[in-house]
Formats: structure tokens, sequence, C-alpha cells
């Protein structure tokens, strides 16, 4: 199986070695320094706070390496959340989850499979963000959150378990591009970010 190619970022330089140190014991993943788009799967980035400085970190990262980022943070606010998940971030690990053995690891690997990782209360949160889109901007427009295939709420409901792309295509005897698809058919249809909030909008719709 190929290494899952990773870079860190924080503004802490100490931290990002820190980080990339952890990572390096792990013979299943690459730590790349100084990394081209197409020269990396993920990117781990590391923050104290959402301050304008770290937040400015987190949106250039996301314009230059278009890649999913696992964000480590001790604390994430409502308003924070939806600026980190429209950044592509489909991970959150507490500081101290992060240095639990394998933790950031995992999360590293099942972001490259199309994977992620959110936390019940953030998750709660990104919910009802989702709820208010719905009241604002789709229910004005006629639409109904039920607008969900029969197929659909198969991959959400696996997506909302932490299956990544392969694993759900085995479970219900797709092709990976067939799920990648249906996901990406679901996120484009209504309107949403990435695939934690679309599980998100399934959970909100009561069909998961």
């Amino acid at each position: 199986m190929d290494k899952v190619r990773v870079t860190i970022r924080g503004l802490d330089a100490l931290t990002v070695a820190g980080v990339a140190g952890q990572l390096d014991a792990d013979t299943g993943i690459d730590v790349v320094e100084q990394p081209q788009r197409d020269a990396v799967d993920v990117v781990v980035l590391a923050m104290d706070r959402f301050s304008a400085e770290q937040v400015d970190l987190l949106r250039r990262t996301a314009d230059e390496l278009d890649k999913p980022i696992v964000l480590i943070a001790n604390e994430v606010r409502e308003v924070e959340l939806v600026v980190a998940v429209e950044c592509q971030t489909v991970a959150i690990l507490s500081r101290a989850a992060a240095t639990v053995e394998d933790r950031l690891a995992q999360c590293v690997r099942s972001a490259a499979a199309d994977g992620a990782h959110l936390p019940p209360k953030l998750l709660a949160q990104l919910l009802e963000d989702t709820e208010r889109l719905h009241r604002e901007v789709l229910a004005p427009q006629g639409l109904s959150s039920s607008r969900l295939a029969p197929r659909e709420v198969d991959v959400l409901r696996l997506m909302a378990d932490g299956f990544d792309t392969a694993e759900i295509a085995v479970e219900l005897s797709y092709s990976e591009r067939t799920v990648k698809n249906i996901i990406y058919a679901i996120t484009n249809r209504l309107n949403l970010r990435n695939r934690p909030q679309a599980v998100a909008y399934a959970m909100r719709a009561g069909v998961i």
C-alpha cells in the first residue's frame, strides 16, 4: 500500500516539529516538508486558537494545496467550525487527543481515504448550521430535506459510521468511483460544503 503523504503546518515551529516526529514514527505515513499540490494527500494544521493570523493560515493552506485538512486545536466555536469546514477540514482533534497513541495517524489515514472525524459536540454545532441552511436557503426555494435517493442514504449512513470510500464500496458492492460520484451528487445538489455537512444534513432530515 502506498504511504499517505502528509505535510504539517502551524505558526509554532516547535509544535510542527513535534507533530512531524509523531507521524514520522508511523510506517504508513510519509511527512513531506515542502509539498506541491500534487505531492501531498493530507494536511495537518496545528493551532492554539482561531486568531486572525491562524485563520489566514488555514485559508491559505486550503487554497494552495486543496487537500483534506486534519485540524489540531483546543477550542473550536460554532462560527469557527463553519470556517474550518469551508476550508476542507475533515477532522478535528484537541491537542490532548492528538497525543494519544495512533489517534492522529488514524485521522490522517481516514482523511486520505475520504473519511471524516468530528467530535460529537462539533457535529451538533454543524447540525445547527445545516438546519439554518435548510431554513434560510433551501426552504424558500421549495426544496425538501428528503431529496435523497435510497442508495444516497445508504452511503451517508455508512459515512456517519466512520466508513471511508473504499469501505463503503465494499459494503455496498459499488466501485469507489460510484461512491465518490454519489457523494458529489449529494453535496452539489443540496449546496453542501463537504462530507461532514452531508452527514449532518442527513441526520437533520431524519434519514440516518
